[in-house]
């Protein structure tokens, strides 16, 4: 049988750039050669779309150990970080071909026939039959990449523009929570032009609606890039200048546990379209106060408990919420669904539904291809799967009318 195209998109301009490449190493290292013919597309932090060589070779180094892995910002265990900025060869982002497969192929070739049979030839067209983008954060997973693949007619992995927008975006993502009815803490958002031009009334709302200790978040990023955690008044500004320094939308959580303890962090591993199916439940104690970026990916310390420790019922539970999650944002694919629940020392813990995050970090130590394997789902076959479910999405789209 004829081997599948398949293109590995990784990089990007977002601050998760170094975590997408470790996420892509660990895609590339274990993806069946046999099954797919793999076409490995890097995206520099200033935008530049790399060539297949170039990106084959920057993800070939000797990023492989898992202590190694970890030091997501640290280009001298990351390989691939000096190489993609080293890119000079480019391409571009894919336009329509007027195929069965999506091609990508330079803004300079009309998408005329005559001229894609001479970049074809030229060897200037990359012909795909699905792209697995392993892109975290901003221009990855917020719905911009996902319109291109649509405009380009190109099956992918993962949520389509809206599910990936909606997840992206907590202020829209707890609408959607609250329009399904789930459970989720207290907050509460405004805008950075809010913040910068009445800055005593934007203190006076979040001390009126919420309690410390709070948790100040960029209402658009992932990986806990730009979060804090806020213990009173003094610390807040700083909190929100922090936050706003990398969106105009900012998202103030009410902590929970308040001043009992910590919140216990759980997640769960969504897989499927329109019959999602969700993982074990597992949990993340963090070495730090929470689970920032520095806890995820260059501290040590942080652990996960997969199975988490919990009752059947909770672990029914929050499996039935991680579905309903998934359903409420029209999502797709895969997402990693996170929970927060009150400490230990709580005698009956509730559980809140913190967010959810549409392309989670894939490398072969992240919790959710850990949550699949502890599930019974290996990590080269979860590849398989999200292929497959990519293929099944454009088969499904194609039978939709565009014209009467």
């Amino acid at each position: 049988m004829k081997k599948l195209r398949v293109g590995v998109l990784f990089g990007g301009r977002s601050g998760e750039h170094e975590v997408s490449l470790l996420s892509a190493a660990s895609v590339l290292k274990a993806i069946n050669r046999k099954k797919y013919e793999v076409v490995p597309i890097g995206i520099t932090k200033a935008g530049r779309w790399v060539t297949a060589s170039d990106a084959e070779r920057l993800l070939n180094g000797e990023a492989s150990t898992p202590e190694k892995q970890l030091r997501a910002g640290d280009p001298e265990t990351t390989s691939a970080a000096a190489v993609l900025a080293r890119g000079e060869s480019v391409i571009v982002p894919p336009v329509p071909s007027g195929n069965r497969t999506g091609a990508l192929v330079p803004f300079e070739t009309k998408a005329s026939g005559l001229e894609m049979q001479a970049a074809a030839a030229s060897g200037s067209v990359l012909n795909l039959d699905v792209i697995l983008p392993v892109l975290h954060g901003t221009f990855g997973e917020d719905g911009t990449i996902q319109g291109l693949f649509e405009l380009a007619d190109i099956a992918y992995v993962g949520s389509g523009v809206l599910g990936s927008a909606a997840g992206m975006d907590k202020g829209v993502m707890k609408k959607l929570f609250a329009a399904a009815k789930l459970p989720m803490v207290k907050h509460v958002s405004f805008l950075r032009a809010d913040w910068e031009t009445k800055p005593k009334k934007v203190v006076a709302q979040v001390e009126a609606a919420l309690k410390y200790p709070l948790f100040v978040k960029p209402a658009n990023l992932g990986s806990s890039v730009g979060i804090s955690k806020v213990h009173d008044r003094k610390e807040l500004a700083p909190a929100i200048d922090l936050a706003a320094s990398f969106d105009r939308k900012i998202v103030i959580e009410q902590g929970v546990g308040g001043k009992r303890g910590k919140a216990r962090e759980l997640e769960v591993a969504v897989l499927g379209n329109d019959n999602p199916e969700a993982s074990v439940v597992g949990e993340i104690v963090p070495g730090k106060e929470f689970y920032d970026y520095e806890a995820k990916y260059l501290a040590e310390g942080s652990y996960p408990v997969i199975p988490a420790k919990i009752s059947k019922a909770q672990a029914k539970q929050i499996r039935e919420m991680a579905i309903a999650a998934f359903r409420a944002c029209d999502c797709a694919g895969l997402a990693r669904v996170d929970f927060l629940m009150d400490p230990l020392t709580s005698k009956t813990p509730k559980i809140y539904l913190n967010e959810i995050n549409t392309l989670p970090g894939f490398t072969n130590i992240s919790m959710y291809p850990k949550l699949w394997d502890a599930s019974g789902v290996k990590y080269p076959e979860l590849i398989d799967r999200l292929i497959q479910l990519a293929l099944e999405r454009r088969a499904e789209k194609e039978r939709n009318q565009y014209s009467r």
